[in-house]
């Protein structure tokens, strides 16, 4: 007896809203700059979970969820490529990664 499920609308909400707040609890928790780049990719990817189900259920003919989700990717791809040359030029000069001791524009 196998029963066929049907993965609908809401089951993808859902996996996207708890990896949104898995992401969100990471960003506003960890003290390390790396875990909180990690959380904010974890965000981006839910973001995008959400852009293709809607698309997908909403207008399967128009692909502008799946357009939106490679320029989400390509934001993503750019702002690791920013953050992490930020954190190694940082590191370098103050030998820590906690988010705490980033404090280089205070008076």
């Amino acid at each position: 007896m196998t029963a066929i499920m049907n993965i609908g609308l809401n089951h993808f909400l859902v996996l996207s809203g708890t990896l949104f707040f898995i992401g969100l609890f990471a960003v506003l928790s960890k003290k390390n700059v790396i875990a909180v780049l990690m959380g904010l990719e974890v965000m981006l990817s839910s973001v995008n979970i959400n852009l293709i189900a809607f698309n997908r259920y909403t207008s399967p003919e128009i692909l502008t969820g799946n357009v939106f989700a490679i320029f989400v990717i390509a934001l993503a791809a750019a702002e690791v490529a920013v953050g992490l040359a930020l954190i190694v030029a940082i590191y370098r000069q103050r030998k820590t990664a906690e988010v705490q001791d980033y404090d280089l524009l205070k008076w």
